[in-house]
């Protein structure tokens, strides 16, 4: 089975699974065919955090794809331009490009494939084209000022013609081809063996070709960025030689039965673990699916959590982050006394052993127009992760893929960055750079305060579940901050409402808007409530009544969920789920 956000994607890893293939092999090569059929949400120059099982190895693994801030990304270098908050567009904001890296690990350790057989796929695609998304379409035309204006290099790749390409187009990138098809001539050129080729085409990237075109690019042209002036990048060849994506062991935590499986602190992920701590205490499967006392009960559960991820996430290479505490049922068992009757429009982080919460100078309430730092003359064109407009459009944002293979191998990753509104197109390459580095706080102090070196705390957020100590579900979404509350949505429909997986991604969604925002310029919105109108109207009044400040959006707006799983029992049936809204996303098996 193969679940993703484009059918393309889907119906690329299942080739491959068709032709012998495992779970890896099909995840890298959905995960490249995304970067050219969701150009818009992902791209060679971002990331990627993955969760997988190893049937052979009987285990769960973290494969981090998330790369780290440039050596020379000090909180000093920023302020002493100016800078109160890191741009959300532009060069400055660029970390390593980890996508790659994190791929080609999995690829090296746990795929059986050949680089030149999972890069075909998205050659193929870039070369001779894909059709457009009408949100392809709709990007392109937001940020086509900026593109034609300031930013050439890009308008040159994403406007054929000096035109917004329209939906239903054909969309080529043919020098993106070129360089994926150099690395694969010089793998083979250094290698005989598939190992030792994945080994040269990772060198190619982060040490040769790749990583001198980035180099150069950045110390370059300054270009401008959402705060309004313009800036060249602080990313160095010596960055990019430096970094290596790694495998590490997931954070865990057991709920009904269920072993959900999650990124470090360095992600959003223990986020998800916490809200199923607090959970944990109440009768959810008492409060009736989706009623008033259940979803108040979890949206209030969201903003205890979500206020701990902005006081104690961060890099734990560099920040001391205690999850044990947040995840203990002590610490939960007080938090929980703080879920009362009435909507909180408090942001509370917690004290785990006594220790006291330090949050960052957060922006005032309100929209990007009000916030610090955005350029008054530019707009916004570009900034932050595009998510879902409050006209109910899916807008999208990151990617996602899971795949189940016939030996019970399982994947889960959320690709995401180096969108083609990131900052300029790097001509010699055919991407553009990530901003992942707008997730740092540039003050002093704080766990996901800017470091050099350390990993940005990412909204990336893929997940995966055990069932009685055996792999059952690999499951995620794109969505930036809501990510790991969709995800919790639909993982709450199947242990407590008893759905189906596709009937818990058809589900009515909703999530809390209360908390700060990971991305420029960082606005939270207190106590506002976003649920799709497809949610029962006596719902919507009971939350209302409770001080929710509930904003209906469109009846399938919300989410954009994907999902497999395998039965316990051998021989078992496996399952797959893909999201109906925007009708993109696409789940195939056989």
């Amino acid at each position: 089975m193969v679940a993703s956000t484009h059918w393309l994607a889907s119906a690329a890893g299942m080739s491959v699974l068709e032709r012998g293939g495992n779970a890896f092999d099909a995840a890298v090569t959905a995960g490249f065919v995304l970067q050219v059929a969701e150009p818009h949400l992902n791209g060679p120059g971002g990331e990627v955090p993955i969760l997988l099982w190893s049937e052979a190895e009987q285990r769960p693994f973290v494969v981090c794809g998330q790369g780290v801030a440039p050596a020379e990304a000090t909180i000093e270098r920023f302020t002493d331009l100016g800078l109160d908050v890191v741009p959300g567009t532009g060069l400055l904001a660029a970390t390593v490009p980890g996508a790659f890296g994190g791929w080609m690990l999995m690829l090296e350790r746990w795929g059986t494939w050949s680089l030149a057989d999972v890069l075909e796929p998205a050659i193929s695609y870039a070369e001779h084209g894909v059709p457009v998304l009408e949100r392809v379409s709709a990007t392109i035309g937001t940020v086509e000022r900026l593109f034609t204006e300031d930013w050439p290099t890009s308008a040159a790749t994403w406007l054929p013609h000096g035109q917004v390409p329209e939906p239903g187009s054909r969309l080529t990138n043919p020098v993106l081809a070129a360089t994926y098809q150099r690395l694969v001539t010089e793998a083979a050129q250094a290698s005989g063996t598939r190992e030792g080729q994945i080994a040269a085409a990772r060198d190619a990237w982060y040490r040769g070709f790749v990583a001198e075109e980035i180099a150069h690019f950045s110390a370059g042209k300054a270009w401008r960025d959402s705060s309004g002036e313009p800036h060249s990048g602080l990313l160095t060849g010596d960055d990019l030689a430096g970094w290596a994506a790694s495998v590490e062991e997931p954070l865990t935590f057991d709920y009904h039965g269920h072993t959900v499986c999650k990124t470090g602190p360095w992600g959003q992920g223990p986020v998800f673990l916490q809200q199923l701590a607090l959970l944990s205490g109440f009768d959810l499967g008492g409060m009736g699916h989706l009623g008033p006392d259940y979803v108040h009960t979890v949206i209030e559960c969201a903003k205890l959590a979500f206020a701990d991820r902005e006081a104690w996430y961060g890099d734990p290479e560099f920040a001391d982050v205690p999850m044990a505490g947040l995840l203990s049922e002590a610490y939960n068992t007080e938090r929980r006394a703080l879920v009362g009757a009435e909507a909180s429009y408090e942001l509370r982080p917690g004290a785990p052993g006594g220790r006291v919460p330090w949050l960052p100078d957060l922006p005032g309430p309100g929209t990007v127009s009000h916030a610090p730092g955005v350029s008054r003359t530019r707009g916004t064109a570009g900034v932050g992760e595009p998510t879902v407009g409050g006209d109910g459009r899916v807008r999208g944002d990151t990617c996602h893929v899971d795949v189940v293979d016939r030996h019970g191998n399982m994947v889960s990753a959320t690709p995401s960055g180096g969108w083609l509104q990131s900052s300029p197109t790097i001509p010699s390459l055919g991407f553009c750079l990530g901003t992942r580095g707008q997730m740092f706080w540039l003050q002093d102090g704080l766990p996901a305060s800017l470091r050099p070196g350390s990993r940005p705390r990412t909204t990336l957020s893929p997940s995966f579940a055990l069932r009685d100590g055996r792999p059952w579900l690999a499951f995620g979404t794109p969505g930036g901050d809501q990510q790991d509350q969709w995800s919790l949505n639909f993982f709450l429909s199947v242990v407590h409402g008893g759905l189906g997986l596709q009937e818990a991604v058809d589900d009515p969604m909703f999530h809390s808007e209360h908390f700060p925002s990971s991305f420029f310029p960082r606005g939270s919105l207190p106590g506002v409530l976003h649920i799709e109108e497809r949610a029962d109207p006596a719902l919507v009044a009971e939350l209302r009544r409770r001080g929710h400040q509930v904003e209906v959006l469109g009846p399938w707006s919300l989410g954009r969920l994907s999902a497999v799983a395998r039965d316990a029992a051998p021989g078992g049936f496996l399952h797959a789920a893909a999201n109906p809204r925007g009708a993109q996303g696409y789940a195939v098996g056989r």
